[in-house]
């Protein structure tokens, strides 16, 4: 395999175990996934990459558990309104 990066033909194939979080409300009820992908490293520039395995994506962990609601229009966030003053002397 040839690094994307450097274009070095320096890249090995490292065993690693990893963690990942779900990152939701509901995180106390899922324990940590750990799925031990293999790990391709270029030995010249340090790119890495790596890939969950199929099992545990078609399991739907990392999936959300609620679809994401669209809102129906853009957000267009909080408008300013100028004061009026009146002096009195």
């Amino acid at each position: 395999m040839v690094c994307p990066k450097c274009e070095s033909n320096a890249v090995s194939v490292f065993p690693a175990e990893i963690r990942l979080y779900r990152t939701t409300a509901r995180i106390l009820s899922h324990p940590p996934l750990t799925p031990s992908p293999d790990i391709q490293v270029c030995l010249d520039c340090g790119w890495s990459e790596f890939a969950i395995p199929r099992s545990y994506l078609s399991a739907g962990w990392l999936r959300p558990l609620r679809p994401q609601a669209v809102p129906n229009a853009p957000s267009i966030g909080p408008s300013l309104a100028q004061a009026k003053i009146a002096i009195a002397s």
